[in-house]
This record gives structure tokens, sequence and C-alpha cells, in this order.
């Protein structure tokens, strides 16, 4: 049937089976491949230094009532460490707010913002936003949705 020398490429044309198993070695080296990289970028040091560290907000007192006053909003990272150098921004939610109120973070990661939440008529309550603009070159963002302050009526 078929010749014992492997140069004859007769051979292959007349094997019609031949591409049959193509597919599964392709699909098991591929998954080989893909479990070897893993192994290889887990014992790799310093892959971690690569990621980004979400901002949060940490406003106090985070309920005020309507009218001027003043507002403590710290930003913190992922651990709850204190961030310097931020741009924390306040502005209009369920709210009313005239503008939007901006401070920087000092070294102790807090800003202290001037703000007059108003409310509707008949507004029991509602929300202003926060928003941290991550000092820059670092290796913070702001992806997320940050703590609101709550604005109630008396």
């Amino acid at each position: 049937m078929f010749d014992s020398n492997p140069l004859r490429l007769d051979q292959f044309a007349r094997d019609e089976r031949a591409i049959e198993g193509l597919p599964v070695r392709l699909v098991i080296a591929f998954v080989v491949g893909v479990a070897t990289l893993s192994v290889m970028l887990s014992m790799v040091s310093g892959v971690d230094t690569l990621s980004v560290s979400e901002l949060d907000a940490s406003p106090e007192p985070d309920v005020v009532t309507p009218g001027d006053q003043s507002v403590d909003v710290t930003a913190v990272d992922a651990d709850g460490d204190p961030v310097a150098g931020a741009t924390v921004v306040v502005k209009a939610g369920t709210a009313d707010l005239d503008g939007v109120a901006t401070a920087t973070t000092g070294d102790d990661g807090t800003a202290t913002l001037d703000i007059d939440p108003q409310l509707g008529p008949n507004q029991a309550d509602g929300t202003l936003e926060i928003s941290v603009k991550p000092p820059s070159g670092s290796d913070y963002a702001d992806r997320r949705e940050n703590t609101e302050i709550l604005v109630v009526r008396d």
C-alpha cells in the first residue's frame, strides 16, 4: 500500500484522513502554550508593578444639610492609604450645586471644599457626586463610582 520511504509526497496525496487529527493537535498545542505562558508570567517578579490602583473618595461628613459649608474629602487608594496631589471634584447629582467645587489633596490626602448644596421644592434628600483625578504620572486611576455626599433636609 504505502511506500516505507518517508520522502514520498504521493503518500500524503492518497491519504484522505491526514487532516483529521490536525485540529485536535492545534487545540492541544494552544492549551499547553497558554498554560506555559501563565506559569512563566507568574514566576516573573515585578509583574504587579504594571497594575493600576483604584482611587476612592472618603468625605467627612458624608451626610450634610442644604446651605453653605465645608467638606473634607480624603482620596484613598485600594488599601485605604491617603493619596497626596489628587484633585477632588464635587458636582451636582440629584441635589443642586452651583457649578463645581474642586481642591487638591495635601500631604495627608485630604482636600477641603466649600459647597452650598440645595434641594428642590418637596425634595427630602439628594446626592452630590465626587470624582478624584489621580496625580499626574502616578499609578492610580478613578474608573469606578465613588462615595457620594448625601444631602438631607432638616
